[in-house]
């Protein structure tokens, strides 16, 4: 093999795994969404019409990392008939003595179930803009997708733990776009 061919391959593939590098976060997003994955909740348009009689457990919990918030949901846990809309609220004191612009990243566990839970509206889609020593509550609107009723690895599934964890944005650039909660 000539050193030029071989300069080539060695080239083509640097910039293949470069090119993989950059795609790789948003693929493994786009895998975690389409499978539920980790725990990633679907984002649904509109509930399912049929609701089953099968009920689950849906349990709320909540977690701040690195904010000077208080942040609990209001009801700890509620069951719903699988196809049936939930609501659910949390609320969010800020404890500081300046406005915070905070994010909410969630799941839920077990994991299997992250594929059939489902939002309709959620308080952490967007960033959202907390004034000093302000209170809010925060609606989840979800439903748990009937179709879990007909996966069988799916049995022994009768609780379900929504978690939230609130973490401050490190700056206000985006808080112009965002909700701000006054």
């Amino acid at each position: 093999m000539s050193n030029t061919r071989l300069l080539l391959i060695s080239i083509v593939a640097a910039l293949g795994m470069l090119g993989l590098a950059f795609a790789s976060k948003p693929l493994y997003d786009t895998f975690c969404r389409v499978t539920g994955f980790g725990g990633t909740t679907q984002i649904a348009k509109q509930a399912p019409e049929n609701i089953t009689d099968r009920k689950m457990t849906v349990r709320f919990d909540s977690n701040v990392m690195d904010a000077p918030i208080m942040f609990r949901p209001l009801q700890t846990s509620m069951d719903v008939k699988l196809g049936e809309h939930g609501l659910a609220f949390f609320e969010v004191t800020n404890t500081s003595e300046q406005d915070i612009s905070l994010m909410a990243s969630y799941n839920v566990t077990p994991h299997k179930a992250g594929l059939y839970y489902n939002k309709l509206e959620c308080f952490c889609f967007e960033e959202r803009v907390i004034k000093a020593g302000a209170t809010k509550k925060l609606p989840v609107v979800f439903f748990i997708d009937p179709t879990l009723d007909d996966e069988s690895n799916m049995d022994d599934v009768r609780t379900i733990t929504l978690s939230y964890t609130y973490y401050q944005t490190d700056s206000f650039e985006g808080a112009a776009n965002s909700a701000a909660l006054n």
